[in-house]
């Protein structure tokens, strides 16, 4: 039993972070209304192939069938189905094994991939509303942290020595940074559901400007009611401006900030110094990544690569708090 639980907590982290690519994908390519219903495909389990189909499937949703698009929310969704049946595996093997190893990071687990499939339903039931969308995204970055949290303890990875100065003084820097970083890809998210990542098209000024017409009230709206289809966006040039340019403003912060942990980890034994050279390569390429995506007018490849080493961002930055806590999940 030991074996198969290191297994899956050695392969859950892969699984989350490919569904979470695969998310991204589908989230650029507007297939997120792909299939219009949940949890099937226009009623079926299966997207309708024949010509019968295609058709009785047209008139039940009011709405044309993309047979691309409909296969690629499809795969989202038996991805995500597989990685939440295989959550509920590796909570009961650490709960079998709770006497040895505690077991509340997998069991915790169990209810937020259970909420995150209700936001996954939301985000099709409710048409892409953003706030839903974005909470989406978090979820998933929750589950990867909280996995990937799972195997370094399961793994048994080794952590500083508590009592050095140069841990404990590092270590609130450390929890800023995790929390840093979730914020900014809850803004990513917010800007990408919102259509916002082409606001500004030009680097490092906005429309030419340092500080462009930009309309926070509305491009912050949490909750605009029910009813609304939120697919190619609601918002006008302005509010998605200042949606794209607090996203920006939120990219310095996480490089002013990962840069001070960079510069804090040069003391720390190699391990820590590893994990610190770590970050500023990740930070380094995310930073070039999302440049690239406004100078290049939001290439696929890139966009999604983007969403990718954020999580990858996170993770670098989770292994480093935990490095500087004392022992104990």
């Amino acid at each position: 039993m030991r074996k198969l639980h290191l297994v899956l907590a050695c392969l859950l982290p892969l699984l989350a972070f490919t569904v979470i690519v695969k998310g991204a994908y589908v989230r650029l390519t507007d297939a997120g209304l792909g299939c219009p219903d949940w949890p099937g495909c226009y009623g079926q389990l299966l997207v309708p192939e024949t010509a019968q189909e295609i058709t009785d499937a047209e008139s039940l949703a009011a709405r044309p069938l993309e047979t691309g698009k409909a296969w690629s929310e499809m795969i989202h969704r038996y991805m995500a189905s597989g990685l939440g049946a295989l959550i509920l595996v590796l909570a009961a093997l650490a709960w079998q094994q709770r006497r040895t190893q505690k077991p509340w990071v997998a069991l915790s687990l169990v209810p937020l991939v259970m909420f995150q499939g209700l936001l996954g339903m939301w985000t099709v039931t409710l048409l892409l509303k953003p706030l839903v969308v974005a909470l989406h995204l978090l979820g998933g970055f929750t589950l990867l942290s909280l996995l990937w949290w799972n195997l370094l303890e399961v793994g048994g990875t080794s952590r500083a020595t508590p009592d050095m100065p140069a841990v404990n003084s590092l270590r609130p820097w450390a929890l800023f940074a995790v929390a840093a970083v979730f914020l900014q890809a809850f803004l990513g998210g917010w800007t990408s559901t919102n259509y916002a990542a082409l606001a500004c098209t030009d680097f490092p000024r906005c429309h030419g400007l340092w500080w462009p017409e930009m309309d926070f009230a509305n491009g912050f709206v949490l909750w605009r009611g029910l009813g609304i289809n939120y697919e190619f966006g609601v918002l006008e040039t302005p509010a998605r401006t200042a949606i794209h340019f607090t996203h920006r403003l939120g990219a310095v912060v996480i490089l002013l900030t990962l840069l001070w942990v960079f510069r804090q980890t040069r003391r720390l034994p190699t391990a820590g110094r590893a994990i610190g050279w770590c970050i500023l390569a990740l930070l380094s390429v995310q930073i070039a990544l999302g440049v690239t995506n406004v100078v290049r007018g939001l290439p696929l490849p890139v966009a999604v690569m983007h969403n990718g080493v954020a999580a990858l961002l996170l993770l670098s930055v989770i292994t480093l708090y935990r490095y500087t806590r004392p022992s104990g999940p």
